[in-house]
Formats: C-alpha cells, structure tokens, sequence
C-alpha cells in the first residue's frame, strides 16, 4: 500500500453522468485522474455507464477499494443505496443525496450520518462541491467531475475532491475547473 507524507489518497468524485450529461471528462482532469496515484475511490453515484465504472476501480490501488452507490439516474445494476467504509480511523458513509429532501439540507444529510453511524458523509446530487462541518461530523459534496447539468444547478464547475487520510488526520484538497484549468483549493 503506498504511503506519502500525508498519508493514503482518497479520491471523491461523483455526478459523472457519461454518456447521458457529458461526453467525457474535462481533458485537464483526465490528466490528474490516473491509474496508481490513489488508494481509495469514493462515488457517491450517477456514474452513468459500466466503462465510468470500471474506470473507477481502476483508479483505485484495488478494486475492492471502489466504493460506488447508486445514483438516481444509474441503470448499472448491483449498486448499493449506501455503504460504510473505514479509511484510517475514520467511518465513512457514502449516499446519492437524492434520498435527502430538500437536496443538500444539514439536518437531512445529519439525519442519514447519525443512521449509517459515520464521521463523515459523502453525498452527491447537487453537482455543487462543499466539504461543511455541522453537529461536529463532516459532510463532504465533490459536486460533478463532468459539470453535468442539473435541475438544482444549471451551471456546475467541473470539481473533485482529493483528501489525503493518515490516522486521526485528513488533507482535504478541492479541484475545480476555473477558466478551463484546474484549480485546488486546500
């Protein structure tokens, strides 16, 4: 398992939606999102097709270390509705968000925390990336690595979420397109 200064990379990225919103990845991301540079992936679905799938798992330093839900719009079959992980000494849940009405509401998405029993809650759905700390959990949105349209936000940036997790400590990186380059936010 490889290990850098700040510990194992966890990509989060999510609301893919290729091929039905997006013809692919922005090219600058596809040059960041390589095979062999993370040890976890987490999506918390829309990945669109099979090939968004594979793709994933191929990003992670194993398959068994994908973690993918069902999205609202996923026809791929076999995806959970939620799933736990443990990543260091942290439970992460992973959800849609399309179950949290309205979209994006703390105290719904809090709600889902307390149920799956985790310290952080990674969701998708509104294609607007956050990380926000509420009721002393974490709630982390990569919004829509493609900027696929959608009905709550008709003009996503394309973004992604890179954390770096070592015991007790995470390293939250977010990229953002920004006039056609990518840009992180630490």
């Amino acid at each position: 398992m490889a290990m850098n200064s700040i510990g194992e990379f966890v990509l989060i990225i999510g609301d893919i939606h290729i091929p039905q919103r997006a013809a692919s990845l922005p090219e600058q991301f596809r040059d960041l999102l390589m095979p062999g540079k993370m040890q976890h992936v987490i999506c918390p679905g829309n990945v669109g097709s099979r090939e968004s799938i594979e793709w994933l798992e191929n990003l992670a330093a194993a398959k068994s270390q994908a973690h993918i839900v069902k999205g609202d719009c996923d026809e791929v079959q076999g995806l959970p509705e939620t799933k736990v992980v443990q990543i260091h000494n942290f439970k992460i849940g992973i959800i849609h968000g399309h179950q949290v009405i309205p979209w994006g509401d703390m105290e719904a998405l809090a709600a889902v925390q307390r149920q799956l029993d985790c310290d952080i809650l990674v969701s998708g759905h509104t294609h607007q990336h956050s990380i926000t700390q509420y009721d002393g959990k974490y709630f982390i949105n990569p919004g829509s690595v493609t900027g696929a349209y959608s009905a709550s936000n008709s003009n996503p940036r394309p973004s992604f979420i890179l954390l770096g997790v070592q015991g007790d400590d995470i390293l939250a990186f977010i990229y953002e397109m920004v006039e056609d380059e990518p840009e992180p936010n630490i």
